[in-house]
């Protein structure tokens, strides 16, 4: 029988038996409450008039007009209210003894049949209470039998339901769960079991039939799966970078040669194990599977490889894969790739060492340049013409912009080698301010640029090496009143910021297009067009002092609009 057809009919019957139960139960309760109120109606009421006569009766005087008018009041409504056989003949003698009992008040003959009569009545109507109460009374034992029974067989079939139907449905449920996650383990040869003619027999013979087909896809690209897997491995072993690579859980799949080198393991003692247990014995593999959270760029790591002192730069692949049939992807792993920069790394360190002795040794004929300028300029050397002065007034500017770029390249060397000392202290953000701009108030006023200051008051000290500090504001001053000009207005903003101080330095020259803004902090970049006076490199250094100060540096700037030049540091 199908599921279904069992659900129907089980349901179906539970709930005509609810129906008859509630029919039944309402059929008995207006009987019960039929058989009440007809004794409220046709018994009680007789008693109250009975009883109200009786009291009224030794009253009846000539002059007592009202226990008279009650009497009559309620033989009347007694009179309206004969229900028991042979009440009515009480009732009529009743009506007759009164007659007399009106005319003849005081006659005791008539009252004692008066009260017979109403005890007459009174008897009637107990007899008729007793006779009815009995009838009510099997009426709800009648009443309590059937709904029992109808209760009882609404409670067998739902017992019978609760225990078999959730069994029916639940067990082959959980029998084919268990099969498909077999399945999903790749254990094709699985398959389900189910003798009924239901449609679960029918689901089972699809799954077993999808089973099927799922092994013998399995089996035929079996050799498939193994030449592949061995191309990849080769592939890998033959790439010069060490790779490692884990799965979602840190257990190490696949190393290569170039790995097992500078790890210093064999493949069989790191294939199959956790990265994290072998990273207790083993310094490098420590280092490898710890992320870098101190900032988005790679750092070089130092290795000692190739019978010397390698560096190598750790990339962190993440895998992930969209399964057959599901819209979601999920993590299986990742890869890291080691790639080698030692080369890179020599060059750049040349490099540094190059700029850092031509810097140093182009600083002392500058110095004595700049000196023997000053000697040519005093009266006591001797007196020079016009054309003389503008030759002087042009070296000493080509010498000062040597020397500018001669410390630029000095500055850059020692950030690079990481010999730069940071004195970071509690500095005054208004001293800082003014000292960069008494440093540019000559040059300022040699183009006729107005310099104007907006501070917030009561600014907290901030955590900064002053000089280094003053240093980028001076740069971005510098900046901004070569690029800006003659008689413009170049401004100075002081606020705070949450937990921060923001410098701001503002121009109102023509701009740097959104396309370059992205890179004018990198080294050596000058934005096409510019007049190149300069290195490209006092950003740099600007970028590299603000951040080793844990501050952030940017700008802001449109084409025709001016420029913003900013950086925040921490308050104390």
């Amino acid at each position: 029988m199908k599921i279904k057809t069992k659900l129907n009919l089980g349901v179906g019957l539970l709930f005509v038996l609810i129906i008859i139960l509630a029919l039944t139960a309402a059929f008995y309760v207006f009987q019960i409450k039929k058989d009440t109120e007809n004794i409220l109606k046709a018994n009680y009421n007789s008693l109250e008039y009975s009883r109200n006569m009786l009291l009224a009766i030794d009253e009846i005087l000539p002059e007592q007009t009202q226990s008279t008018q009650i009497f009559e009041s309620s033989l009347k409504n007694q009179t309206a209210n004969v229900t028991e056989p042979g009440e009515n003949n009480f009732t009529m003698s009743l009506q007759k003894n009164f007659n007399l009992l009106k005319k003849d008040p005081n006659n005791e003959h008539v009252k004692s049949a008066v009260r017979r009569d109403i005890f007459e009545i009174m008897k009637l109507n107990m007899a008729a209470i007793k006779q009815k109460n009995e009838v009510a009374r099997k009426t709800a034992e009648a009443a309590n039998f059937y709904i029992a029974i109808t209760g009882t067989l609404c409670f067998l079939i739902a017992f019978n339901l609760l225990v078999n139907l959730p069994n029916n449905i639940a067990n082959p449920i959980k029998e084919l769960t268990a099969s498909i996650q077999q399945i999903a383990n790749k254990n094709y040869s699985e398959r389900v079991r189910f003798t009924n003619h239901n449609e679960f027999g029918d689901l089972a013979k699809s799954f077993n039939t999808m089973a099927e087909k799922l092994q013998e896809y399995n089996n035929s690209n079996l050799y498939k799966l193994l030449f592949e897997k061995q191309r990849l491995e080769t592939l890998i072993n033959n790439m010069h970078d060490p790779i490692i690579g884990l799965d979602n859980e840190g257990t190490i799949l696949f190393v290569n040669d170039e790995a097992l080198r500078i790890i210093g393991l064999k493949s069989e003692d790191i294939i199959g194990k956790s990265a994290s247990t072998l990273a207790l014995t083993n310094d490098l593999l420590k280092s490898l599977i710890i992320n870098d959270l101190e900032s988005g760029k790679p750092h070089p790591m130092k290795i000692y490889a190739d019978n010397k002192e390698s560096y190598f730069e750790k990339e962190t692949v993440n895998i992930t894969i969209t399964p057959i049939g599901e819209d979601r992807t999920i993590d299986i792993g990742n890869v890291i790739i080691l790639r080698n920069i030692t080369l890179f790394k020599e060059l750049d360190f040349a490099k540094t060492n190059f700029i850092a002795t031509i810097s140093h040794e182009l600083k002392t004929p500058i110095a004595s340049i700049k000196l023997s300028l000053q000697l040519l300029e005093k009266p006591a050397t001797g007196m020079v013409n016009e054309e003389q002065q503008l030759l002087i007034e042009s070296i000493k500017d080509d010498s000062q912009r040597l020397l500018k770029i001669t410390g630029e390249l000095l500055e850059l060397s020692q950030l690079e080698t990481g010999n730069i000392q940071l004195n970071i202290e509690k500095s005054n953000p208004y001293e800082i301010v003014n000292y960069a701009m008494e440093a540019v108030k000559a040059q300022a006023e040699q183009k006729h640029a107005e310099l104007v200051i907006h501070t917030e008051s009561n600014l907290p000290n901030v955590k900064a090496d002053t000089e280094k500090t003053a240093w980028v504001l001076i740069n971005f001053l510098t900046n901004a009143i070569r690029y800006s000009s003659e008689n413009s207005k170049i401004t100075v903003h002081l606020k705070r910021e949450a937990q921060q101080i923001i410098f701001q330095v503002t121009d109102t020259g023509k701009g740097i297009d959104k396309h370059y803004q992205s890179k004018i902090f990198d080294k050596y970049f000058q934005v096409p067009g510019s007049h190149k006076s300069g290195t490209g490199l006092g950003l740099a250094i600007s970028k590299e002092f603000i951040e080793a100060q844990s501050g952030t540096i940017g700008v802001e700037s449109a084409l025709g609009l001016g420029s913003t030049f900013y950086f925040r540091l921490g308050i104390v």
